[in-house]
């Protein structure tokens, strides 16, 4: 069984509301991890260095701003050191019950509670929406007390109601939250993770549901802005990152656990979505050491 990322021990304590880190250093190469609370990243002058987030693999800029949420795979690994680079990296951490429902339920807090059920599968923000909210970022690190708390109430709703915001893990990497919205996305979803590997029909799904076949493939689109097929290859697809990951069984048996037909066409679906072979994403993750 090969090494997986192991849970983070955070300093938050049970009294506090969140932490800051700010630091600056010349290197750059955080091995994958995952922790209980809620994260934002700002990270400057890092320009090529891997971001993962789950199963979702990028070179970063010179100006990065990403949300992960709690037990979310993440790290940072593969920058070109430079002695001379002078990187800028600030992190806030929070825990889930900073905010609880009752408060999240209303009006006002709704794009904050939306950001932060997207955040299960990671946030990366646009330049625009970083440039915007750079100055108020740091400026949280300078700020003590209760005005700290209030600072970050704002960031956060200026995050949350910002433009271009983009998901970066497969739905069935990190479950998403906003298919619990839906009683027959929901029944839809536990039907193809219970049935999966084997072959799916159209036909047998749409009666599930009780829709004609056309009402549930306009349905499906509607809901996931994909078709029923990419909709069922993206859940095998989160399912097949996980068992790279996590195991040693070669790419051959993973794709058929993983209810692919042939080689070829995992291969193909697979690198359309990740930009590489499964063979190549499996090597990403190897010589990340563990946290412990």
């Amino acid at each position: 069984m090969k090494e997986i990322a192991h849970r983070e021990i955070t300093p938050l304590k049970d009294t506090d509301c969140f932490l800051v880190f700010d630091r600056i250093k010349s290197d750059f190469n955080f091995p994958i991890h995952f922790h209980t609370e809620y994260e934002l990243n700002l990270i400057i002058n890092a320009q090529g260095a891997k971001r993962i987030v789950g199963d979702h693999i990028h070179e970063i800029t010179n100006l990065e701003l990403v949300m992960i949420g709690p037990n979310l795979y993440h790290g940072w690994q593969d920058f070109n050191n430079n002695k001379n680079a002078q990187i800028h990296e600030i992190t806030i951490q929070f825990p889930r019950d900073l905010f609880n429902k009752s408060i999240l339920n209303k009006n006002i807090m709704k794009p904050i509670k939306e950001m932060l059920e997207h955040s299960n599968r990671g946030i990366s923000f646009s330049q625009t929406t970083i440039e915007q909210v750079q100055d108020k970022l740091m400026s949280l690190t300078q700020k003590r007390g209760f005005d700290s708390f209030i600072e970050l109430q704002t960031l956060l709703y200026d995050l949350a109601i910002s433009r271009d915001q983009k998901l970066l893990t497969n739905i069935s990497f990190q479950r998403s939250e906003d298919f619990q919205n839906s009683e027959k996305i929901e029944k839809l979803y536990n039907y193809i993770l219970d049935n999966f590997k084997n072959k799916i029909k159209l036909d047998d799904v749409a009666h599930l549901l009780n829709m004609s076949t056309v009402s549930f493939t306009r349905f499906i689109k509607q809901r996931t802005g994909k078709s029923f097929v990419d909709f069922v290859n993206e859940i095998r697809l989160g399912y097949a990152t996980r068992l790279l990951i996590e195991t040693n069984k070669s790419v051959s048996e993973i794709c058929y656990e993983c209810g692919f037909n042939n080689i070829s066409n995992f291969n193909r679906i697979f690198k359309k979505k990740q930009d590489c072979t499964p063979s190549e994403f499996r090597n990403n993750f190897n010589g990340l050491k563990n946290v412990y």
